[in-house]
């Protein structure tokens, strides 16, 4: 994984390109990120750079997190997320990243999590077909048969069945990086992103 950044999504809108075309687009507040430890292979086992987002009061962290991050000298931080990386050279604890990671037409991948839809039936959470309508049956959104029964005797795992849908880790790739906002911070991607707005998102470079 490329070095990558953290940040928030605003939310969506749409844009006209020069031909008059409409463009879809999500705004993402992004960073800044501080640089809060580097990892190399020769002490840790693996070269990686570990970045922090979003400030925050100390007492809202542990005891852990507030000795990790002081000893960097780094301000209290809520979230912290590793990025795998061979280029660091040019990487610094406490070098503060933004937008300007990233260029105009550049494709990136983002991953958060979906919106959470609580408990979901069989047609809405894997598009079963419904049973016939008509008068008399008695199946019209049941799943049918489970399993056998004398043997095994049991639900299989891995039955598609009713439960939770969504709040799921997602990550679209290759979305393109229509404008940057160097002064807000701020990245307008095409396409849509996972979550609702104020979603936290990972954005990387994409290979």
């Amino acid at each position: 994984m490329s070095l990558g950044l953290l940040g928030n999504k605003i939310g969506m809108t749409q844009i006209f390109d020069d031909l008059g075309n409409i463009i879809p687009v999500t705004i993402l507040k992004i960073g800044p990120c501080i640089i809060t430890q580097i990892k190399t292979e020769k002490k840790d086992g693996y070269n990686a750079i570990q970045v922090g987002y979003g400030f925050i009061q100390k007492k809202y962290l542990t005891q852990p997190e507030l000795g990790h991050l002081k000893k960097s000298n780094i301000q209290s931080l809520k979230y912290l997320k590793e990025f795998r990386s061979n280029n660091l050279e040019e990487m610094t604890v406490g070098q503060i990243l933004n937008v300007g990671l990233f260029n105009i037409d550049q494709l990136v991948d983002i991953c958060g999590k979906t919106i959470g839809k609580g408990f979901s039936g069989l047609q809405k959470r894997h598009h079963f077909t419904r049973g016939p309508m008509s008068h008399g049956s008695k199946n019209h959104r049941e799943p049918g048969s489970i399993g056998m029964g004398t043997t095994p005797g049991r639900v299989l795992p891995g039955k598609k069945m009713s439960g939770h849908l969504g709040n799921k880790k997602v990550t679209i790739k290759k979305l393109k990086i229509i404008d940057i906002n160097m002064n807000e911070n701020i990245l307008i991607v095409k396409g849509s992103v996972p979550g609702k707005p104020g979603n936290l998102l990972t954005i990387s470079v994409s290979k």
